[in-house]
């Protein structure tokens, strides 16, 4: 177990801001479009939920696009998320905002702008 531990240890991104649930952020996320050709497209939305620890540590991104809900899971530590961003801080008293997706998106883009 301690073996595990030490090489989970060194894989475990070292350069992300602390950011809580309730925090808008912008994930810059890798695409591959060609053979050795890559580009940042980034995901802006509101910490809905923070899961796991360590390396295995993913959050759920969602935001209003077209008046549509939308929702991704990052894992934090995976190759493919370039780099986390705060745009702007919240101050929420859930560690779930699940309760986010019901809103109608009217309501909803108010309350993604805490």
């Amino acid at each position: 177990m301690q073996k595990i531990r030490e090489i989970e240890k060194d894989l475990i991104k070292k350069e992300l801001p602390d950011f809580k649930v309730g925090d808008q952020v912008r994930v810059l996320v890798r695409l591959k479009e060609a053979e050795d050709k890559y580009r940042l497209q980034p995901f802006e939305g509101l910490i809905i939920a923070k899961n796991g620890m360590g390396i295995k540590t993913s959050i759920t991104v969602r935001k209003v696009s077209y008046g549509e809900g939308v929702e991704r899971v990052f894992p934090v530590n995976s190759p493919n998320v370039d780099s986390i961003e705060i745009v702007k801080k919240g101050r929420v008293k859930r560690s779930k905002l699940y309760y986010l997706r019901k809103t109608v998106s009217q309501k909803a883009s108010k309350i993604e702008g805490i």
